[in-house]
């Protein structure tokens, strides 16, 4: 009985990059349209979307249909909303506003399971096979396959990011353009200064200690973010994606008509940079 290993991690293996949509919807149908179109991985979140455990559970089941990744973003929480997803068989958690490297450190005692961490065991969800593979070899995998993703979106976080950046037990990081901005006053302003070079430090941090760099979208040109050591990419995100389609329509349809359009004119997005 074979346990599905990560396509992020074969991707990256292969010295390719993977990609990533950010789904803000919860319909699994929306997930397959992503597998369909060939995406690496799918970002579900559980910070700022309403959502239950059996919907994202089947979010995860309709990914898996086309190979895809899961990475769930968690709630901050308990213990249970951190492996919870895990157990749904998600490829990986996103952790947001990691401050210190002592709560890096708590979160890979939570989410590892022994010798890396102290997580608890149960193995008789889907990602254990409801108990049909040996112990060892669920740990085991678990451990190799799943992924640890930690974000970076404050200053206080930054002026920590080289100790959590040297956090074993993890292996991702992700600098938040969005909220680092709000937080500095300067909302949305990715091409501030200082938002620029929270990002350049966050990579070099990530580069020194061997961490894979996570881009939360297109906060600068790809060849930039490259340069950077930026290897994953979420390109997009559907809400952004079905507003353009909607405004794009109906500007067709009142320009056909030779009357004024309509359509609201958008002012910004930045719900995928967060």
């Amino acid at each position: 009985m074979t346990l599905r290993a990560s396509r992020i991690l074969r991707e990256l293996r292969a010295g390719r990059r993977p990609v990533c949509f950010k789904l803000n919807l919860n319909d699994p149908r929306v997930v397959e349209l992503c597998g369909l179109a060939g995406a690496s991985a799918v970002w579900l979140c559980n910070e700022h979307v309403p959502n239950d455990w059996v919907n994202l559970e089947n979010q995860i089941r309709a990914a898996k249909l086309f190979d895809m990744d899961t990475i769930v973003r968690v709630a901050r929480g308990s213990y249970s909303d951190y492996v919870k997803p895990f157990e749904a068989d998600a490829t990986a958690i996103m952790v947001p506003h990691v401050t210190t490297a002592e709560e890096a450190r708590a979160v890979v005692q939570m989410t590892r399971f022994h010798p890396l961490g102290r997580r608890a065991m149960d193995g008789g969800n889907v990602d254990g096979r409801y108990c049909q593979v040996p112990v060892s070899r669920y740990i085991a995998h678990s451990n190799r396959q799943r992924l640890l993703i930690f974000q970076i979106e404050s200053p206080e976080a930054l002026e920590n990011v080289e100790a959590i950046a040297a956090v074993p037990g993890f292996d991702v990081l992700l600098f938040g353009p969005g909220d680092f901005s709000h937080r500095i006053g300067k909302p949305g302003d990715f091409n501030a200064p200082e938002v620029v070079a929270a990002r350049r430090r966050v990579a070099a941090a990530a580069r020194r200690h061997g961490k894979i760099l996570m881009a939360p979208g297109p906060m600068a040109p790809r060849p930039v973010l490259e340069a950077e050591g930026f290897r994953i990419f979420t390109l997009g995100a559907d809400v952004l994606a079905l507003g353009e389609y909607f405004r794009a329509r109906l500007a067709e349809f009142e320009s056909a008509s030779g009357q004024p359009g309509r359509g609201r004119k958008r002012r910004g997005a930045v719900g995928v940079y967060d």
